[in-house]
């Protein structure tokens, strides 16, 4: 309760800030086709139960092995997605002034994205990917084909944007929100150029955070992430570095780190948000699982528990959503407690609605939650 209260009054004191304070965010883009993977179907349209779990998929997909199988992906929607869009989208929902830069349509902007680019003043810069997204009770898996991520090199947006209007739109920025790196291929490379040849040709009066977002790094080799981490240090000379990482990533980086396994409680959640944090030399560090978030700053350590949802409306987006929540709220100048309480809450208002809380919805939710 009195974590609650603390945050409901630092909102009410600083978020009126939100409209002054300017988000760079990129680089991805994606067409979300979210499906129900089929379990029995009674008639046409929705009339069909869906398989429940990742376990039941894993058992039906497992059974048809030496044989073969067909499993209907009954579509739910069709929207925006990636991860810089959806951050996007949740960070101009409270209130922040937002411009993207990513791949949401190479010679036109993709239908989905249209309103979005709009509202965003975006520079598209490729054609977005494509992502069929299953959704079930316990989680998710999302099969993407994302080709067109391939074009996103320092090169390309040179020739596309500019470089003059890159350093511009850095320049002009307090936050610079780069995600996604696991699928696209050059983003490393990117990071380079944009740490030698724009950030040194920008204002050094601003202060200016930078936020990065991995997405399920797995598939690449341990080399590649060593690399990228020690690139995410060197942006800390331009300004506070806050790496975001949901519980699978943190242990993934934590043991690549040379860490021992911790077991998951609130304790060794903060340790382990702590000791990257140390290890890379960065700002902040913030890990979300599903139920609750820890971080690492300058200032220590916090936690939050979060108000997990048994049956939510929709659950891609809702890592995006916290990130969004937890660097508005820094960007605010809220205490780590607060931004992590503002965090799990949008988060939270998310996933039960499949809407994008206002930081006026966020007070109201967690004043109820």
């Amino acid at each position: 309760m009195e974590r609650k209260t603390q945050t409901l009054q630092e909102l009410k004191e600083k978020g009126p800030l939100a409209p002054t304070k300017k988000a760079l965010v990129g680089i991805d883009g994606f067409v979300d086709v979210i499906v129900h993977p089929v379990d029995q179907r009674s008639g046409p349209g929705d009339q069909f139960n869906a398989i429940p779990t990742i376990t039941d998929f894993a058992k039906r997909i497992g059974s048809a092995a030496g044989k073969s199988a067909n499993i209907e992906m009954a579509p739910i929607v069709e929207k925006l997605g990636g991860n810089g869009p959806i951050m996007a989208n949740a960070q101009s929902a409270h209130g922040i002034e937002v411009r993207y830069i990513g791949a949401i349509g190479r010679d036109a902007i993709h239908p989905v994205f249209h309103d979005f680019a709009e509202k965003t003043n975006a520079i598209s810069i490729a054609d977005p990917g494509i992502t069929h997204a299953a959704e079930f009770n316990d989680g998710k898996i999302m099969f993407g084909t994302m080709a067109s991520l391939d074009e996103i090199t320092y090169d390309h947006l040179c020739k596309l944007p500019g470089e003059d209007k890159l350093i511009q739109a850095f320049n002009e920025s307090d936050l610079i929100a780069m995600v996604n790196w696991t699928m696209i291929p050059y983003l490393t490379d990117v990071f380079n150029s944009f740490l030698e040849k724009v950030l040194p040709a920008c204002s050094k009066d601003k202060a200016r955070t930078f936020f990065f977002d991995l997405a399920d790094p797995e598939k690449r080799s341990e080399a590649d992430l060593l690399e990228v981490l020690a690139v995410f240090s060197r942006f800390e000379q331009f300004g506070k570095v806050i790496l975001g990482l949901n519980l699978r990533e943190a242990e993934q980086v934590d043991a690549l780190l040379g860490f021992p396994p911790l077991a998951n409680t609130p304790e060794n959640l903060q340790t382990m948000a702590a000791r990257i944090r140390e290890k890379l030399s960065l700002n902040t560090v913030v890990i979300h699982p599903v139920a609750d978030a820890a971080c690492a700053t300058p200032e220590g350590t916090a936690y939050a528990v979060g108000p997990f949802c048994e049956k939510p409306k929709i659950t891609t987006g809702a890592g995006d959503h916290f990130n969004s929540g937890f660097v508005t709220g820094r960007l605010l100048g809220l205490t780590p407690e607060a931004a992590l309480t503002v965090a799990v809450a949008t988060s939270g208002f998310y996933v039960r609605t499949a809407v994008s809380p206002t930081l006026k919805d966020l007070e109201e939710f967690i004043a109820t939650w």
